[in-house]
């Protein structure tokens, strides 16, 4: 339900026990104009004052629900907020390589590249079975077409597949 709505309905219920306390007052009243042996002056009888006090103190709080009412009417609307989010699918994104013209040994390295993203050169010689001097040229060429990036670290290279 809206602000707005929820400060009418609290300002309906304000009016409306508003006179409910009025009417009580009125009942009351005559109750002890019936009943008290006092005179009926608000001075001397003990009942009118208590009868005061209790209107007071219920007209003040039926003025504090009456605020919120009103502040609830006049209050701006809170916005919705919308979050926007983009959902990638990562199938989808992977990057199609070309692989016509390339040798038979240079598409078994670029596979296993492509599976692993990064891998040491050592471990491509390992898997491949190809000599050091082998996996050097295949990767020179690979490197050269743009699929792979070569990165020394120490004593080993690591063979990065280019986004």
């Amino acid at each position: 339900m809206e602000n707005k709505y929820v400060g009418y309905l609290i300002l309906g219920i304000s009016v409306l026990v508003t006179a409910i306390i009025f009417m009580f007052n009125n009942a009351m009243k005559k109750i002890i104009d019936t009943g008290c042996p006092f005179i009926h002056d608000s001075d001397i009888c003990p009942a009118y004052g208590t009868i005061n006090q209790q209107t007071y103190f219920t007209l003040g709080i039926v003025g504090l629900l009456a605020i919120v009412g009103l502040i609830l009417v006049f209050s701006k609307p809170q916005k919705e907020i919308i979050f926007k989010t983009r959902i990638v699918d990562k199938k989808t994104k992977k990057k199609i390589i070309d692989t016509n013209g390339l040798k038979s040994e240079e598409k078994e390295v670029l596979q296993l590249i492509q599976t692993n993203k990064t891998i040491f050169q050592a471990d491509l010689i390992e898997k491949t079975g190809f000599g050091k001097a082998k996996m050097t040229r295949i990767i020179d060429r690979l490197e050269g077409r743009g699929f792979v990036e070569r990165k020394r670290r120490g004593m080993t290279n690591i063979v990065v597949l280019k986004e």
